[in-house]
């Protein structure tokens, strides 16, 4: 039995719709999946994603949760699924983007990571072998693979060397995988599963290779093809939004998504503002994770259909329109510009919470909107509509 079914169910170019099925969901791609720090979306309940925006995957991030609560904690309660009744399928990062972001606290070596806790300041340790144990403890869907996320301007002497290091420890995140699975050592195996339509799933977990080289397309090549040699679920390009030009990520990605398997499903890890999953999803990628919308809506930052948008403008104060009338939320069902100018400027916590709302709404329609315009044969005039009213707002302001 296979942990994850996947399928494409329509092609226009290089873009393309898909079903993809886990013990707990279905999930229609092109997707964007929430991002739940430390096991939840900053400002937003369970209840909302579930029953308004209709979120099938969020993502948890291993190495916030490693730190706090910590595994012993979430193994106590079974799983990451029922210590934080969220019911719906997780996709775990391995921790190591997280961990290489910390510099000057860490020590990198052919075994693994030696970091210190942002926390605390305790010394702790991360490699391929203990990222597999911690994600399976957690019970994810997903689990990515341990690697090393180089800075977006590293020369190419560099990017080689951890590209062939992040290989090493695909493959060795890959062994220990296996040896886990085989072992049934995951707290989630034992939930019941949701249901999935009647698939044929097992209980157990999928596993994700990540492909690596910074801006350079020939090591792009290299590392997709030694990453797909080790043979994953699925494949993700990372990478990328990390320091580095638009224009070169935009490179990346039409270089190598449609040169990704067909029969995989492709994630594109960290990325981004909805003009960014537009041209990802018209590269061939499948799915997406990014904090921007929650981020956004706690500094006061819609995204809309007419471009982004800034509560704190003073000209919204006695504006009576939603932030979009083109969206659907509850939060653009109910509630004025003018309402949300004045509870931000008041410092009401429900400002951000609201914005937050409407962003990770805005984002979850933009993906349904554009399965609807791939599986219509109308993608490419969707995507010039999108983008040509954002670029126009982006000039004249919003």
């Amino acid at each position: 039995m296979k942990p994850l079914d996947w399928t494409v169910t329509a092609r226009d170019g290089n873009a393309r719709t898909g079903t993809l099925t886990t013990r707990r969901s279905v999930i229609e791609t092109p997707v964007f999946m929430p991002v739940g720090t430390q096991g939840a979306l900053k400002g937003i309940r369970f209840e909302w994603l579930e029953d308004e925006i209709d979120a099938r995957i969020i993502l948890g991030n291993t190495y916030h949760l490693f730190l706090r609560p910590g595994v012993e904690t979430i193994i106590e309660f079974g799983g990451l699924h029922k210590f934080t009744s969220w019911n719906r399928s997780f996709l775990t990062d391995s921790g190591g983007f997280q961990v290489f972001s910390l510099t000057e606290l860490r020590k990198l070596t052919e075994e693994g990571v030696e970091f210190r806790s942002h926390l605390d300041g305790s010394k702790r340790f991360l490699s391929p072998e203990v990222s597999m144990e911690v994600q399976a403890a957690l019970g994810s869907e997903i689990v990515m693979v341990f690697d090393e996320c180089p800075p977006g301007d590293a020369g190419y002497d560099a990017t080689k060397a951890s590209l062939d290091l992040t290989v090493r420890w695909a493959a060795r995140s890959k062994a220990r995988f296996d040896q886990l699975q085989a072992e049934g050592m995951d707290s989630g195996f034992k939930d019941p599963p949701a249901d999935t339509g009647g698939s044929d799933l097992s209980g157990k977990q999928s596993l994700f290779g990540i492909i690596q080289g910074a801006g350079h397309l020939d090591l792009r090549k290299e590392s997709l093809e030694r990453t797909v040699e080790i043979g994953f679920d699925g494949y993700a390009i990372g990478g990328l939004s990390v320091g580095e030009e638009k224009s070169v990520m935009y490179e990346v990605l039409d270089f190598i998504a449609h040169k990704m398997p067909e029969d995989a499903p492709r994630y594109l890890m960290g990325v981004g503002t909805p003009e960014d999953l537009i041209e990802a999803v018209n590269a061939g990628v499948d799915m997406f994770d990014c904090v921007i919308p929650t981020r956004n809506g706690r500094t006061g930052s819609a995204f809309t259909s007419q471009g982004k948008l800034n509560i704190r403008n003073a000209k919204f104060a006695t504006d009576d329109r939603p932030l979009d009338p083109d969206c659907s939320c509850s939060v653009c069902r109910r509630y004025s510009l003018g309402y949300l100018r004045h509870l931000y400027q008041a410092g009401e916590m429900n400002a951000s919470i609201m914005i937050s709302h409407h962003n990770v709404a805005f984002f979850m329609e933009t993906m349904r909107r554009t399965r609807e315009a791939i599986r219509a044969g109308g993608f490419q005039s969707f995507r010039k509509e999108f983008l040509d009213k954002l670029k126009a707002n982006a000039t004249g302001g919003v």
